[in-house]
This record gives structure tokens, sequence and C-alpha cells, in this order.
């Protein structure tokens, strides 16, 4: 299907500090692609960077072969309607309630929906995550793994086609991991393009297409998720390479 995302020559400096060095990648339109790597090591810049959230010092992000940083406002809506993030922090407002962190997306993307389209189309996924709790709460009154499942849900509402995930199964219990776990897979399966940090390699050798192992801010290999699942060798390489 071709490059959805691509990366080419992006520099990102943080504090004065080299966090991507001249990285190029592309990321393949249908397909899943994990970023692994020790900690510390630029996954979740890389992941922010090609969500568009961050702008290179140098370099540039395309979307489909336009430059994000040049869109105009249309075509800027048209890229975060289709794409969605989930922050490895949740990055829920603190202070609005669930219901009101939960129906923004809709709000920005589908002015002219009607509220009960909107709660039509909030209690959908919801229920698809497993959370039945009191929406009128703030974010702060929920637990880690709470927050998880709300900031999931609120990034499928605009029911994307192109995903980033920032290990967004920490802090969840094993089965409502593999409910989450259950969800992005059948995006994957519905040719949805999937780009996900993960330290997890029973989760990485299940979803992924493609593996980057992201090390001191550069791409120090990539190889398929087919090859990770046969090499044991490489696998036992790359599960020091995480854990350094």
């Amino acid at each position: 299907m071709g490059t959805i995302i691509e990366l080419q020559n992006v520099r990102f400096i943080a504090e004065k500090q080299d966090i991507v060095k001249n990285l190029s990648c592309q990321f393949e339109e249908g397909k899943a692609t994990a970023l692994i790597g020790p900690s510390g090591g630029g996954k979740s810049t890389i992941l922010k960077l090609a969500a568009g959230l961050l702008v290179p010092a140098q370099g540039a992000v395309y979307f489909r072969h336009e430059d994000i940083a040049l869109m105009n406002r249309k075509q800027t809506l048209n890229f975060r309607r289709q794409a969605s993030v989930v922050f490895q922090d949740s990055a829920l407002w603190a202070n609005q309630s669930l219901y009101q962190n939960m129906e923004l997306p809709l709000r920005i993307h589908f002015p002219q929906m009607p509220k009960q389209e909107r709660d039509r189309r909030i209690n959908e996924v919801l229920d698809e995550v497993g959370y039945q709790k009191d929406l009128m709460m703030r974010p702060s009154k929920l637990s880690m793994g709470e927050q998880k499942l709300i900031a999931f849900a609120r990034a499928m509402l605009c029911r994307p086609v192109l995903i980033f995930l920032d290990e967004w199964t920490e802090s969840l219990d094993e089965n409502a991991a593999q409910r989450l776990i259950n969800i992005v897979k059948a995006h994957k399966d519905q040719g949805h393009t999937i780009i996900f940090v993960n330290h997890d390699l029973r989760l990485v050798r299940y979803l992924a297409d493609y593996v980057f192992m992201i090390a001191s801010g550069v791409l120090s290999m990539k190889f398929t998720g087919t090859q990770l699942a046969s090499d044991m060798d490489l696998a036992q390489y790359i599960e020091k390479g995480i854990a350094s």
C-alpha cells in the first residue's frame, strides 16, 4: 500500500541535547511497526515526531507525502481526524470531566454531530474497553489503569486509520490489557496502520510486521516480526538491548 509516514533526516533537540539524530525511516500503510529499545533511547520522541506532535529541529515528517509542518488548517484537521495517539501518561485534561475529555475529539472533528450521536459513540467505545464508571468524575479520581482505558477509548472515537500507541497496556491488569490488544489487532486486520512503543517482546511478536530498534536517538536495527519470531539469537540480542 506504500508509505503513510516518513521521517527524513530528522533531528530533535531538548535541553541542548540531541534526542533524535539525523533519523530517516518509513512506516508502511496497513502494517504494524514496533519501536523498541532501551529506556531513554528516543522511542517516545520518535513516536511523537511521527504523529506530528513535535516539530523537528532539522528534517521533515511526511504524511502521505505531505510535510506535516507545512499543512494548512484544513489539511491538519484531516490528518488529526485520521490519526490518534494514546500517550504513556494518558494525557487527560485534569480540569475536565471524563465525559468532557471523551467528547472533545467529536466536537472538534464532527461539530455538526448531534449530542445523542456523540453519546452513542462514547458509550460504544467505552463498552469495548470495559469501562463502566461515572463519566462525570475528574481523571484524578481514577487509577492510572482506568485513566489509560479512558485515553484509549478517546483515541478510538473518530475511528482512526493511523494509530500511535505509547506503552498503552502499562498499568492495566491482564484482562484489560488483553481487551485493548484485541482491539488493536482488529484495527490491524482491517488494514489500519499501527505504530507503537512497547517493551514486551511477546506483544511485539504478536502484533508487529516490522520492528525498529531505537538506541541513542538513532535507528540501530530494522527487521520483520517474522524474523524476531523465528530467530532465537536475534530475540535474545534484542532482549538484552531492551534491558540495557
